[in-house]
């Protein structure tokens, strides 16, 4: 199975792996998707989660970097203790930066993103799978809040840091726990099911300084079945951590309200053709709305 994906640059890559053709067979066939329930099950998670946790684990970190070529120069210096230690590791001081411009929407993590146009109603397209925000979110009187706005929705891949932080100095609320399944967030299980409305996830709302208020939700995916945020409400910073994943690949949503921020003219355009476009945490993928200034690939 091969994709194209975009990067900041405006160049087009096909994308491909061993992962996307099992993935393939798993949820495009008949006989797969009998396997699909016992492995979304949570259970099957925690059981990945308890194997990756223990030291043994460990040696299965020099293969994994070799096989995704991870720059680990970007990432502090320490011995891992287990697969989870090594997968949930920090960025070394000065790896990324978060753009200090008021104005500017950062990404809030490393990843493949979309952004969809919420209408009126409350839903969004993503490929052929409709989605409203009140089935995302379980809450009708809290998804007409972001009518008329943004969906973003940041797809981590294995090979991405998988810590993510607030896009904007506010104050949070409380986390908020929607229990579920765990099918991949590879994009050949939403032609099947509506992964993002069926998966275990949580959200907070973040009263922002610059952007109105931005709901910031993470969702668990196949043999993610920890989402470990940091609890309690609390004021916060632009660029602050607010949690992370641990092993798989799992997706960030933000969710942003009417005439709040103005995404990046090359991510509307790639996501109207189908292509995600790689970004990197605490990059510009939007601007303050009115501001004059232009927006990046506009």
């Amino acid at each position: 199975m091969v994709r194209l994906t975009a990067d900041r640059r405006g160049k087009l890559e096909k994308t491909g792996s061993m992962q996307d053709c099992l993935l393939g067979l798993l949820y495009g066939t008949k006989a797969g998707r009998m396997l699909v329930k016992p492995l979304a099950a949570p259970q099957i998670s925690k059981m990945g989660a308890w194997l990756l946790d223990t030291r043994a684990s460990s040696c299965l970190v020099p293969l994994f970097i070799r096989s995704h070529s991870i720059p680990m120069e970007d990432f502090a210096k320490v011995r891992y203790r287990s697969f989870n230690d090594f997968f949930t590791r920090k960025l070394a001081e000065g790896a990324r930066g978060v753009a200090p411009e008021p104005e500017v929407f950062v990404s809030p993590c490393d990843g493949r993103l979309c952004v969809y146009k919420v209408d009126e109603a409350c839903s969004f397209v993503v490929k052929h799978t409709r989605y409203t925000v009140e089935s995302l979110l379980k809450n009708r009187r809290l998804a007409g809040r972001f009518a008329g706005g943004y969906a973003w929705v940041f797809r981590l891949c294995v090979d991405d840091y998988h810590r993510y932080c607030y896009v904007d100095d506010g104050v949070v609320s409380k986390q908020r726990r929607i229990a579920g399944v765990l099918h991949t967030v590879n994009p050949v299980a939403n032609d099947v099911y509506p992964i993002y409305k069926e998966n275990a996830r949580e959200y907070c709302l973040l009263k922002t300084e610059h952007f109105k208020t931005v709901l910031q939700m993470e969702v668990g995916a196949m043999f993610v079945g920890r989402i470990e945020n940091v609890p309690g409400e609390r004021a916060v910073r632009r660029g602050e951590e607010k949690g992370h994943f641990a092993f798989g690949g799992s997706t960030v949503i933000v969710l942003t309200q009417k005439k709040a921020v103005l995404p990046d003219g090359d991510l509307l355009r790639y996501t109207k053709s189908g292509v995600e476009t790689k970004v990197r945490l605490g990059e510009q993928v939007g601007i303050q709305w009115g501001d004059r200034k232009k927006t990046a690939g506009s």
